[in-house]
């Protein structure tokens, strides 16, 4: 049987003996009869004395549900914010190693009106406006060296004007380094192209030498006539080597500019031809330098223009995977 008990404080109870667990109905109502005691008691209490708390979780069942280890919980936590951290920090040291290149940045606008300039002063300039008269001398060295000087200083406005196209062809930042190699294909053919420039001419003075081709032409008057032409071909050559070499993103546009000068050198040679005197042969041979010159000079133009768009497809589909990525 149950036997209750009365504390001091009138809460009643409940000892429980073996024999309840013989009478379950017997020990329901006696529990029945507990909790009203208990309900009375509450009811009784004072107002100051403090109330029975009870604790019911709500999340019991998902406290580290996630883990196994705790320690594993507390490292997955603090991932995102050490990941957060180290993102902001190379972020401020990108800004900061950055900063000069961008303060450069406006000292570069200039150059894409400066550099074109240099070409028109001294490639396009002196070739037709000043008097060839007052270079020309005659069929002598004093007039090779006049015309000489007067492609070195296109060679060198040339060699200015790809220097400030390379500075603003390559990014701004410092980080992203500018590697700009031409294709196989692309080196071949250009190595040919101008191999061919300097064999032509040349077998067919060498055959006027040997009475292939009458009347001969002197050495100092073809000389003249071509020997500026055989020096550029050979800076074009080397020049173009070297953007190679140094992946410069201008080996692209280098014998676009020195085969848009040739053009007019050769034009020269025919005027020069006038005044020589030269045979019809050696005319007939400046002319056709022109022609194969016009020819190469568009395929590199139509090289710029599928460069150009195979960039911005390349650059397009890296754009839609770095979307479709995030």
């Amino acid at each position: 049987m149950a036997s209750v008990t009365h504390l001091p404080s009138s809460i009643p109870v409940l000892t429980v003996s073996r024999s309840h667990q013989k009478h379950p109905k017997i020990w329901k109502s006696q529990n029945l009869l507990s909790r009203s005691s208990f309900k009375g008691y509450s009811a009784n209490m004072s107002q100051w004395e403090p109330a029975p708390i009870a604790y019911a979780p709500d999340n019991e069942g998902t406290l580290l549900k996630e883990t196994s280890n705790i320690f594993e919980t507390m490292n997955s936590s603090n991932e995102p914010a050490e990941e957060a951290s180290i993102t902001k920090t190379e972020q401020l040291a990108d800004e900061h190693n950055n900063r000069p290149f961008m303060h450069l940045q406006y000292l570069r606008r200039p150059l894409w009106l400066l550099g074109p300039a240099l070409l028109l002063v001294t490639g396009v300039v002196p070739t037709l406006w000043l008097p060839v008269s007052s270079i020309f001398l005659g069929s002598n060295i004093a007039s090779l060296l006049s015309l000489t000087g007067l492609d070195c200083i296109f060679n060198l406005g040339a060699s200015l004007f790809l220097l400030m196209a390379d500075s603003t062809a390559r990014p701004n930042t410092t980080t992203r380094a500018c590697n700009s190699e031409p294709p196989s294909s692309y080196r071949f053919w250009n190595v040919l192209a101008n191999v061919t420039g300097f064999i032509v001419p040349l077998a067919v003075f060498f055959g006027s030498q040997k009475g292939f081709l009458q009347p001969q032409l002197p050495f100092i008057s073809f000389a003249v006539l071509l020997g500026p032409y055989f020096l550029l071909l050979s800076v074009q050559m080397l020049t173009e080597m070297l953007t190679w070499h140094w992946r410069s993103p201008v080996w692209l546009v280098t014998p676009v500019v020195y085969e848009a000068y040739r053009l007019l050198q050769l034009m020269r040679g025919l005027k020069l031809g006038a005044e020589l005197g030269a045979p019809s042969w050696m005319v007939h041979t400046v002319r056709g330098l022109v022609c194969c010159w016009v020819l190469i000079l568009g395929v590199q133009l139509m090289r710029v223009a599928w460069y150009a768009g195979f960039t911005a497809f390349a650059y397009r589909q890296q754009s839609d995977a770095s979307a479709d990525g995030y």
